[in-house]
Order: structure tokens, then C-alpha cells, then sequence
């Protein structure tokens, strides 16, 4: 029975290592100019809040499962008011109509009326021919916050991360603007 059940799970392991690169998966240690670079923005807002979407597709398959987030603030990047919908793989529309994505935010995560920061990316192609501003790194591109002594604290998530300790808000939108500077060539933002 041993053997068998190794077999299985050896089986198993190798079927999902072999899924994961068709599929292009890669796993990244993100710093925080980096995560700028390779984003088309970040916001600070609060959560009003999401919407799971089912679709089917005639090459990607049946029963696709997005979230779109709506999170309404204000941009880090140039300080505009914004407000951002933004769209990770799964989700449960009730309790038997879903899927689960271990890449997806925590349900803690994405609760209505939480603030917290996210970067974005547009894509074309989610999958299912699905375009819209994706949730950069999945999980890795939302930051919750907390309301701090000092004010308002984005909530580090921990080495290999782009905000790995935490940080006071005020200074994550300085260094974003700072970064977004240097790498764009836009002209400072008075704050």
C-alpha cells in the first residue's frame, strides 16, 4: 500500500511540476523598484468591493473563475485620485461554484472596506481571452494596512516581497514616486 500511495503521489508531484512550466509559472523575489518597473501602477484605497466572474472558453476551457477587486484611492505613483479594478485567477461565486487558487489573496485579504495598497499590470490575455488590469504577483501585488501610532502602516509580507517589513504609508508613496521618477523620467510631484 506504501509503495502504491508513492507511486501516486511521485506521479501526482511530476504531472503538477510539469503543468506549472507549460504554463510559464515562475516563482520571484520582488524588491520594490522592481515591482515598480514592471507595473502600470500602485494605489492606496479602500476596498469597495469584488465580484467573481464564471466564464468558458472554447481553447482555455470550462469553467474559468476570475475576481475583480474594486479598490477606490488614490494613485502612489502621481497622488491622483483613482479608482482600480483589478483581477486575479479564482474565486468562489457561493459555497459550490468556484475555485480555489493558492495564488489567489487570503479571504481576510480582500474584505470590503479594507485599505490597502496594490499593484497592477494590464494584460490582454488573462486566460479565457480575459483583459484588464491583473493583480501583479497575485497575492505578492496587494499590501494590507493598519492604522499605526505614527499613522498609517502598509504591512510587510516578508523577505522576497516588494514591501518585505513594514512601512509607514507616507513613506511607501515616497519612495514609489521616487522610483517611478527615476525609472519613467517624469517630472517630481510636489508632496
Amino acid at each position: 500500500m506504501t509503495r502504491a500511495l508513492t507511486r501516486v503521489l511521485a506521479g501526482t508531484a511530476g504531472a503538477a511540476l510539469l503543468f506549472a512550466a507549460l504554463l510559464g509559472a515562475e516563482i520571484r523575489r520582488l524588491d520594490l523598484s522592481t515591482m515598480v518597473a514592471e507595473t502600470d501602477g500602485a494605489v492606496f484605497g479602500k476596498i469597495l468591493g469584488r465580484e467573481v466572474i464564471r466564464f468558458d472558453h472554447p481553447e482555455d476551457g470550462d469553467d474559468l473563475f476570475f475576481t475583480h477587486l474594486t479598490v477606490e484611492g488614490r494613485s502612489l505613483v502621481d497622488g491622483t485620485k483613482q479608482t482600480v479594478t483589478v483581477t486575479y485567477p479564482g474565486g468562489f461565486i457561493d459555497a459550490e461554484n468556484g475555485v480555489h487558487n493558492s495564488e489567489a489573496p487570503s479571504e481576510d485579504d480582500v474584505k470590503d472596506g479594507n485599505e490597502v495598497v496594490v499593484f497592477y499590470k494590464w494584460s490582454a490575455n488573462m486566460g479565457g481571452d480575459l483583459a484588464g488590469n491583473a493583480l501583479f504577483a497575485s497575492h505578492g501585488g496587494l499590501f494590507r494596512t493598519a492604522k499605526g501610532s505614527k499613522g498609517r502602516v502598509v504591512l510587510g509580507r516578508g523577505d522576497g516581497y516588494a514591501v518585505s517589513k513594514n512601512v509607514l504609508l507616507e513613506q511607501l508613496d515616497r519612495d514609489i514616486t521616487r522610483i517611478h521618477e527615476e525609472t519613467s523620467g517624469d517630472e517630481p510631484r510636489n508632496k
